[in-house]
């Protein structure tokens, strides 16, 4: 035995260890497979022995090894084997090997089960830590069914490490066994309330990343993260709750009301950027799903942009990424608010790195409007000019055309300027948006009908010049302008000053060059002009040009007929064969301009994008029927050759495409000596451009060709083609026509007394010079709404797929963790090796006996399930929950674990929903009122699941369990007689005060109590019509003096959709709408949803009130548009909105010392009183009326008489002495610090006690 330990000693000396081996790996560089399949070698022989200070050595190296990317799925067992060492420093060693090399298709995983479940429960917590962290990397569905309850213990382990990393793995549990998230979801949400930070934080890091793909599932916790998010420090675990408040907000709504004051505090007070980055996406979420026009919204609006405004201010790139990102979701939904800081994001325009000039190109796509298009556009085409490389240069042009292009060109007022622009866009070089340019030259020319004769006009100038475009000939080059040239000047040859000089470009020999869709084009409109020539000819009698040009054309067109691409060909040939024909019935005196143009008469519309796909299919007509029959499996197949002639590679190269032929390459000698001698010719050429040094060093390559330095050349006249128009003029023009309109404001406001400073950001009061034509042609019967698309799925391999489960339900009674039991052997099955015939016999009779004791149970079963049945029946329907059918049974018994939670029927479950939800709605609303609770007699008491029952023996019965259950009930009913009895006591020992009756404490009796409350409702009727009724109520805050908020319902009528819904009211000069920032007074403020058929929705409008003494009424008006099968329809309601001076009134607790103090203070120096008859007799009912609808308070009341107080918005007290007086009457005496004010409550008081 010593010699075996001095063996091993010496061994492991020899051995190489990690250190060993990666220093051997970097000194071997030249041959590290050779060096490495040594140590392999090594390594294996190190595996066999006995030793596992040497296995765990040797599994170490073959960690390091898998990480350089080596296989060593073979030594899978041996990893297992030191997985199983008693020593922590090789079981980690061990576990740290599989959490890299093991994988599901591992075999020997199912021999892990036991040697994990018994570190889990071991004595050294790092043991059980170390094979946590490794199963986290391998688990199976298996070994997640198997070893999930084994978790679930560590769950309340007393040790936080172990719960930590407990919590943790249950999500990969979660995602490799689904069955296991609903018994665990329980103890998993009592750990977001675990004293320790750490453990606490695991749990918010799992339920968030739950949540992630299934929020709605949760909603129900969002009441405990609200609590950790208003009261944890923890900036990584607030991170993770406010990500998951971002995707519960756009369920719950209500949730984002909650969610914006404490966000706007973290906002305001935390330093950590990712925390604000996450505060303000959560913040753009939350304002998406409410209802906007509040003044708050727009306040946290405000907030938001300026933090991200110092994100992109910061000289972290990755910061300012974050803060463009951020920056677009909001200018999706508030576009002034981020219009406003245009000129940080063109700054960004000229950043170094490539992305953030890219996402500031994405935000100004939504930061263009009617007035600033021109000025944005030739911004983005001055960088254009300045850009380093075609790929961010081409993103420039495409985002100059999308920009110009969105919402139907809603922004383009001049079609002159977007021609110009895109013929400007032609002279970019290199650029792969070709066709893209001339899809929008033909859209425009389609669709803008008063354009057409500008552009015809451009693009003639273009093909005169189409030498020029036709150089670049590459695929989706630029020379793709030629083709909606070509198409242009040829459908709207009429417009064309000199139709000949136009067919004389397209026929130019350079054509030829271009690729053959091009041609073919050119083609096709070279007869369009021939037919417009002749036309002209024919009417002015000029036999000169008819000749000429038909000449032309049979001398021209065989060039086309000659081409490579097969449709030049096929058109090439007609044309010329039609020209003949022509030409042959012209040399017989017949006019032929009628019969010519009559080919290509008739209007063409631009073709919807989803046309094709909503072609019906002609009745029996069988896609999927073959055509011809299917080939047989004949023996043609074996006839050998090939079915075409064999091509060269480069055959069918298109013609356009230049073939590039290998040079002469001059030696480093050579270069040297070229780069010396222009050098030298350089410094003795007064003409030559001299760079200064400092510029020329390092910034050029000089092996190539040197450096050749450019000199940029300012000219006071830039550069034009003649024929061509430059977009700076009609930038020009539009700043002088705003200039103008400026002026004529200024005088209007001047004379109006300057209302309303500023004009408008959007600019709709710009005119429109040229109108778009929406006309697409679709096929017959098919609609232009209907999208044809499909709603996106999950793709099946999601693991997230089956985590879809409602958790609110309580648990069914398979819905458990298998729980391991010991496998019960009856002794009178037990059958000996060798039985004799004696034994047999006796086992006969044994048996017999066996099945009459069977029966006796069956029996005795079944009287105690009869007894238990009566015992639930008497006792209200309450089911035992301590005893479950599975422990009735003597056979097997299974101790009721944690799991094994108490199953109710389905009334319950739904009753257990249901109170969830009405404890989550309890929350939300933010009422401080009780909930309604159950009286003593109709309450049931709560079902708690007993952690963990045993039942002692077989006698132990049912019987006995209800013995105690009775016992304990008895004991309850005496606890709540006493307690009666003592209520009663302390409720007769109280002496009531003389002349004051206390509500909460005096003792009325069922015949004395008032009647009823009359149904009250805030809202008031705004306006009707048949299509949309609007209600409303009036909301104000004491911390906003100046503010109210009109609350309207708007009810749609119809059985269609109403969309498009705009609200505006006449501002007068006490009260103004608050509309958006740079919004003028004119504007109407779109509310935020689409009334869908006979639905209701509610939305909130802010107003700013200077005085509150005088009731204000505002006019307004609400437009919209119903869609209906037929059509659409715009239409509008008119309504007077009454906001009174009780609307302005908070109510206010005040005692009743305080009350009599502010009336003998003096300050209410303002008296009024009012008599009146009211349509109530009950006083009760007169008060209710007073507080619901006029927002006082009762401070006291004496039999007929009551005091009440209220105070103003901006602060005025106001107390009223109401008294009932006979036959119907009341007297109001009300004093206040403003004589208007106190009138005019009054005036309201009045009229609410006396309208039915």
């Amino acid at each position: 035995m010593a010699l075996r330990k001095v063996k091993g000693t010496l061994e492991r000396a020899m051995d190489k260890n990690m250190q060993d081996l990666v220093r051997g790996i970097r000194n071997h560089k030249d041959n590290e497979a050779k060096y490495i399949s040594e140590c392999l070698d090594e390594i294996k022989q190190e595996l066999r022995q006995e030793n596992v200070a040497g296995k765990a050595n040797a599994v170490s190296k073959l960690t390091y090894l898998q990480m350089l990317g080596y296989d060593v799925s073979w030594a899978a067992f041996n990893i297992i084997e030191v997985m199983s060492s008693t020593k922590f420093t090789y079981k980690r060693i061990g576990y740290l090997s599989a959490a890299q090399s093991f994988h599901d298709e591992t075999d020997v995983l199912m021999l892990t089960t036991n040697m994990i479940r018994k570190d889990l429960s071991a004595q050294n917590m790092y043991d059980a830590g170390a094979a946590l962290s490794g199963l986290a990397c391998f688990i199976t569905p298996d070994l997640a069914r198997d070893l999930a309850n084994d978790i679930m213990t560590l769950l309340s382990s007393t040790k936080p490490y172990l719960r930590k990393k407990a919590v943790l793995i249950l999500y990969k549990v979660f995602l490799k066994f689904p069955e296991a998230l609903r018994p665990a979801f329980p103890r998993l949400k009592d750990k977001l309330e675990d004293p320790d930070t750490g453990v606490q934080s695991a749990a918010v890091n799992v339920i968030c990343e739950l949540a992630r793909k299934n929020p709605k599932n949760y909603l129900s916790l969002a009441p405990i993260f609200f609590k950790l998010m208003t009261s944890s420090t923890n900036n990584w675990m607030l991170i993770k709750i406010i990500k998951l408040f971002g995707a519960l907000t756009p369920l719950e709504p209500r949730l984002g009301k909650k969610l914006i004051e404490p966000l706007t505090n973290l906002i305001h007070s935390t330093s950590a950027m990712s925390l604000l980055y996450e505060c303000i996406n959560t913040v753009i979420a939350v304002l998406v799903s409410i209802s906007s026009g509040v003044p708050s919204h727009s306040a946290s609006i405000q907030l938001c942009v300026q933090k991200l405004r110092i994100l992109i201010e910061d000289s972290d790139q990755n910061l300012k990424y974050l803060g463009l990102l951020a920056m677009s979701r909001i200018l999706k939904t508030h576009p002034k608010s981020v219009q406003a800081h245009k000129d940080l994001i063109l700054q960004c325009l000229d950043d170094k790195d490539e992305s953030i000039r890219l996402r500031a190109l994405d935000l100004l796509y939504g930061m263009v409007s009617k007035k600033n298009l021109m000025e944005i556009v030739k911004k983005l085409m001055i960088h254009m000019d300045r850009a380093e490389g075609s790929h961010y240069r081409d993103e420039l042009l495409a985002k100059i055309i999308e920009i110009c292009c969105q919402s139907n060109y809603q922004y383009i007022t001049n079609f002159e300027w977007y021609i110009s622009i895109l013929v400007e866009l032609t002279r970019t070089e290199g650029t792969h948006h070709g066709r893209l340019i001339a899809s929008q030259m033909l859209d425009v020319a389609i669709r803008v009908q008063a354009i057409r004769h500008f552009a015809v006009a451009q693009m003639a100038t273009l093909l005169d010049n189409a030498h020029v475009l036709a150089n670049n000939s590459q695929r989706n080059g630029i020379c793709e302008v030629l083709y909606a040239a070509s198409w242009i000047c040829g459908e709207f040859s009429e417009h064309l000053k000199d139709p000949k000089s136009a067919l004389e470009a397209m026929l130019k020999p350079k054509v030829t060059n271009l690729p053959g869709h091009i041609q073919s084009i050119f083609v096709q409109n070279i007869i369009k002009l021939y037919s417009a020539v002749l036309v002209k000819a024919e009417v002015e009698e000029d036999t000169e040009v008819l000749t000429e040009t038909g000449q032309l054309l049979l001398d021209k067109l065989p060039m086309f007929v000659q081409s490579a691409d097969l449709e030049v060909q096929e058109r090439a040939c007609c044309v010329l064969q039609l020209m003949k024909y022509v030409i042959k019935l012209q040399d017989k005196g017949m006019k032929m301009s009628d019969d010519v143009s009559a080919l290509f008469t008739g209007e063409l519309n631009p073709v919807a994008s989803k046309a094709q796909r909503k072609v019906p299919v002609p009745e029996g007509l069988d896609l999927d029927e073959w055509i011809n029959p299917p080939p047989s499996d004949s023996s043609d197949e074996d006839i050998g050759g090939p079915m075409f002639l064999p091509t060269m590679e480069n055959e069918h190269r298109l013609t356009y495409q230049s073939e590039t032929k290998k040079g002469y390459e001059p030696t480093e000698k050579e270069l040297n000596e070229q780069r010396e001698q222009r050098k030298v010719d350089q410094m003795n050429n007064p003409h030559y451009l001299k760079a200064e040094q400092k510029a020329r060093k390092g910034s050029y390559n000089d092996v190539d060709g040197g450096y050749i330095p450019v000199s940029s050349i300012d000219l006071s006249v830039p550069l034009h083609v003649p024929g061509f128009r430059t977009s700076d003029k009609y930038i020009q023009l539009a700043k002088e026509q705003q200039n103008s309109g400026r002026k004529s404001k200024k005088k209007r406001k001047y004379r109006k007394g300057r209302k309303g400073r500023g004009d408008s950001e959007s600019g709709d009061d710009i005119p429109v010079i040229h109108a778009v034509s929406s006309a697409i042609e679709m096929p017959e019967g098919a609609n232009v709404s209907d999208d044809g698309g499909e709603d996106y799925t999950r793709p099946a391999d999601d693991p997230h797929r089956l985590l879809d489960i409602n958790l609110d339900e309580p648990l069914k009674p398979d819905e458990r963790l298998p729980v391991r039991t010991h496998r019960v052997v009856i002794d009178g099955l037990k059958i000996e090796e060798s039985p004799t015939p004696a034994a047999e016999e006796k086992h006969k009779k044994k048996h017999r006996k066996e099945k009459e004791r069977r029966k006796e149970k069956k029996e005795k079963k079944k009287e105690r399930k009869e007894k238990r049945e009566h015992a639930v029946n008497d006792a209200g329907g309450e089911p035992n929950l301590l005893v479950s059918p599975e422990e009735e049974s003597p056979e097997k018994v299974t101790p009721v674990t944690i799991n094994s939670l108490p199953n109710g029927s389905p009334e319950q479950g739904q009753a257990a929903v249901e109170d969830k939800t009405d404890e989550l709605d309890f929350w939300l609303s933010g009422s401080d009122a009780a909930s309604p609770v159950k009286s003593a007699s109709e309450a049931t008491p709560a079902a708690t699941p007993a952690k963990e029952v045993v039942l002692t023996s077989e006698e132990e019965s049912p019987k006995v369990t209800e013995e105690k259950h009775s016992k304990k009930k008895k004991e309850k009913k005496t606890k709540k007689e006493k307690k009666k009895s003592r209520d009663k006591k302390r409720k007769s020992e109280y002496e009531e005060a003389e002349g004051i009756a206390t509500p909460s404490k005096e003792h009325v009796s069922d015949t004395e109590l008032p009647p009823p409350l009359p149904p009250m409702s805030s809202y008031q009727l705004l306006a009707e019509n048949p299509a949309i009724k609007m209600v409303y109520e009036t909301r104000v805050t004491p911390q906003q003096g100046h503010n109210i908020v009109a609350s309207i319902v708007f009810s749609n009528l119809t059985s269609s959709h109403v969309k498009d819904l705009e609200f505006n009211v006449l501002d007068s000069l006490n009260t103004k709408l608050v509309r958006g920032i740079g919004a003028s007074q004119h504007d109407v403020v779109k509310v935020p949803f689409v009334l869908l058929p006979n639905a209701q929705n509610e939305g909130q409008f802010a107003f700013t009130v200077e005085s509150i003494s005088m009731p204000q009424k505002l006019k307004g008006t609400l437009t919209y548009i119903v869609k209906t099968e037929d059509g659409s329809t715009h239409d509008k309601l008119d309504f007077r909105i009454h906001l009174p001076c009780s609307s302005f009134i908070v109510a206010v607790p005040c005692k009743g010392s305080d009350f009599a103090e502010l009336l003998s203070s003096g300050e209410l120096d303002e008296k009024f009183s009012t008599k009146f008859s009211t349509t109530d007799s009950e006083f009760s009912h007169i008060l209710a009326k007073i507080c619901f609808y006029t927002h006082f308070t009762v401070v006291e009341q004496v039999d007929n008489t009551a005091s009440l107080y209220a105070k103003s918005v901006q602060g005025h007290h106001v107390c009223l002495l109401v008294k009932q007086l006979a036959n119907s009457g009341i007297s109001i005496d009300g004093k206040s610090t403003d004589s208007s004010l106190i009138t005019n409550i009054l005036d309201d008081v009045k009229a609410c006690l006396t309208t039915a």
